[in-house]
C-alpha cells in the first residue's frame, strides 16, 4: 500500500467524483482510477460503488474514510509542527464560517499578527460547518449553534438580536418595533433548516403561540432581503447582518428575546496544533475588548519601502 494510493481514495471519498478528486491533486482522472483500483485489488475488497451517474463509498470505504481524514489531519500538523521554528511565517489555516460578519474581526486580528499565513474561508451554515470540522477539512469554525459535544472545545465569542425585515411600504414600516402576536399570519421568508437564525425565531414564535405563514425558502441572505424588498413577504435576520437599503425596515420583536451567536470552535485533539493554538491567541485579545472596541478593531498599516 503506497502512500498516493491512500491520498487519490481520500480525494475521491471527500468529493464522491474521480474528476473533482483528479482536479484537486493536479493529476489525470485515469491516474487517480488506477491508483485506487490497485488498492482495492491489493485487499480484495471494494470501496466503492456506482448508483447511475454517481459513486457511493461502500462499508470498508466509509471506514477507511475515517482513517484517512485523521491520517491527513496528522499529516498536516506534523507540517505544521515542523515549520513552527519559522516563527509563523508560512502556513495555511482553514476557517469555516456561518458568515462573513461573524469572522471577520478575527481574520482582521489573524492577519495583523500573521500577515504570511494564508487563509481561506468556507461559508455555510452552522451544519455545514460543523462537517467540515468535524470531517478535518477545516482547522476552526465560526459557528452559531453548538450542541454538547466531547470532540469539540466551543469558545462563546458574540450574540445579536434577531430583527424583523418588511418592505418600506408594510404596515410595519413606520413602527420602530412590533409585538410576536404582530407576526400571527404573516408572510413569511425563512432560511433553510439548518440555519440558526430561522432555529431561533422559530422557537420564540412557539413560545409565544405564534404562528406566522412561510411562504418561500431560500438559502442566502441576500436573496432573502431581494424578496423583502419585493414585497414577497416579511423576513428575518440577525442585526448585525442587516444592511440598511432604502427599501427595507428593520424591526425589533419588543416582548422576545431572540438572538443569534457566535463561537469559535476547534476540535479538543487538536487543540495544540500550531495554527489553530495561533488563532486562539487572537481571539482571546479580541475577547478582552469590548464589542465596540472589537468593531473599531482595525489592523495597523504597514510602512512601504
Amino acid at each position: 500500500m503506497r502512500h498516493t494510493q491512500l491520498r487519490s481514495f481520500h480525494a475521491v471519498a471527500q468529493r464522491l467524483s474521480f474528476t473533482v478528486a483528479a482536479r484537486e491533486l493536479g493529476v489525470s482522472q485515469p491516474t487517480i482510477t488506477t491508483q485506487v483500483k490497485s488498492l482495492e485489488q491489493e485487499f480484495g475488497v471494494e470501496l466503492f460503488v456506482r448508483r447511475g451517474r454517481r459513486i457511493e463509498l461502500t462499508e470498508t470505504g466509509g471506514g477507511l474514510l475515517d482513517i484517512t481524514r485523521r491520517l491527513f489531519a496528522d499529516e498536516k500538523e506534523a507540517s505544521d509542527y515542523l515549520n513552527e521554528t519559522r516563527g509563523l511565517k508560512t502556513g495555511h489555516l482553514r476557517v469555516g464560517a456561518v458568515g462573513p460578519y461573524h469572522v471577520t474581526d478575527m481574520l482582521a486580528a489573524f492577519n495583523a499578527r500573521y500577515p504570511g499565513i494564508y487563509v481561506s474561508v468556507t461559508v455555510g451554515n452552522s451544519r455545514e460547518s460543523l462537517r467540515d470540522l468535524l470531517d478535518y477539512r477545516t482547522d476552526v469554525a465560526v459557528l452559531a449553534h453548538v450542541d454538547p459535544d466531547a470532540r469539540l472545545v466551543a469558545i462563546p465569542y458574540r450574540r445579536h438580536r434577531v430583527v424583523v425585515m418588511c418592505p418600506a411600504d408594510h404596515d410595519f414600516a413606520d413602527r420602530r418595533s412590533i409585538r410576536a402576536r404582530d407576526m400571527e399570519g404573516q408572510r413569511l421568508i425563512v432560511r433553510e433548516a439548518g440555519s440558526t437564525t430561522r432555529r431561533a425565531f422559530d422557537q420564540a414564535m412557539r413560545e409565544k403561540d405564534v404562528r406566522p405563514r412561510i411562504v418561500m425558502e431560500i438559502g442566502s441572505r441576500e436573496s432573502i432581503r431581494e424578496a423583502v424588498a419585493k414585497g414577497i413577504g416579511l423576513g428575518v435576520v440577525s442585526e448585525k447582518e442587516f444592511i440598511p437599503d432604502p427599501r427595507i425596515r428593520a424591526l425589533q420583536v419588543s416582548d422576545s428575546e431572540i438572538y443569534t451567536y457566535a463561537h469559535v470552535v476547534h476540535l479538543r485533539e487538536r487543540q495544540n496544533a500550531r495554527l489553530v493554538r495561533a488563532f486562539l491567541g487572537e481571539l482571546a485579545g479580541l475577547l478582552k475588548l469590548s464589542p465596540d472596541e472589537r468593531s473599531r478593531r482595525r489592523p495597523p498599516a504597514r510602512s512601504r519601502r
